[in-house]
């Protein structure tokens, strides 16, 4: 998933990474496109790992609201593996494209077949690579398909630009482009607001 990331964010790019868990992903950015990062979560844990990685992060519940940064302040929003976790979604969707020139979001698929064949066959939430948590530990409050985040996009009159199909190996194959909904396991989408 990072090459993908990696090739829609241009060199020397003011970045922001909302849910940056340890860092990871911004200081591989930072190290490979040189760009001016800074990372947002709610764990302070994360918040110690990346500032170990000499990361720029701040602590924040983005349900809170994003309102102390202004609009179209960063060059790209990126919000990896997040989405699904918050309780305002829609909200929460709305201020990235307002603070990103352009936004990158990725999101686990709830709906793709291994799900869906573990739901019919044990009667249990599903469990995957992309999903590892049982569903009394999962931090995921808002689990959807590739159909449902799409229609939201929709909705919220936000453009889809872009979008790639994974596997959770980040491999991309045929049934994934085919037959997403079924066979992706992630999706990264390149999004921003109509005007």
């Amino acid at each position: 998933m990072f090459n993908i990331i990696k090739e829609w964010i241009p060199e020397e790019s003011h970045i922001l990474d909302l849910g940056c868990g340890d860092g990871s992903m911004l200081a591989d950015l930072k190290n490979e496109l040189n760009i001016n990062g800074l990372g947002v979560d709610i764990e302070e844990k994360n918040i110690q790992l990346s500032l170990e990685k000499g990361l720029s992060v701040i602590e924040q519940d983005i349900d809170l609201g994003l309102e102390n940064f202004k609009n179209k302040s960063f060059d790209v929003v990126l919000m990896s593996q997040s989405f699904q976790t918050l309780k305002k979604p829609e909200t929460a969707l709305n201020e990235i494209i307002r603070i990103g020139n352009e936004s990158i979001v990725s999101i686990p698929n709830f709906a793709n077949l291994r799900c869906r064949i573990q739901l019919f066959i044990t009667g249990k939430m599903p469990i995957s690579s992309a999903l590892p948590h049982d569903w009394h530990s999962t931090p995921n409050l808002h689990l959807c398909s590739l159909k449902d985040f799409e229609e939201l996009c929709t909705n919220a009159n936000i453009t889809i630009a872009e979008r790639k199909l994974i596997k959770n190996s980040g491999k991309s194959t045929i049934l994934t482009r085919s037959f997403p909904n079924l066979f992706a396991e992630i999706a990264v989408y390149k999004i921003f607001k109509k005007s």
